[in-house]
């Protein structure tokens, strides 16, 4: 039993695996807040040229 748990804590196997995981999951969360930056940004400068255009040909 011993034997088995000395092999267990010095196989390092699957460090490779959870250091990918942890990259992944935060170039994720970079994208997640950059995409979330600029849809707030073009979700505004839409409202602007909607009610530009909308004033042009007189509506409301």
């Amino acid at each position: 039993m011993r034997a088995l748990l000395t092999r267990f804590l010095a196989d390092d196997r699957g460090a490779t695996a959870l250091e990918y995981g942890l990259i992944i999951a935060l170039v994720f969360l970079v994208a997640l807040t950059g995409i979330t930056a600029f849809a707030s940004a073009g979700t505004g400068m839409f409202n602007v040229a909607m009610g530009r255009l909308a004033a042009a040909i007189g509506a409301n």
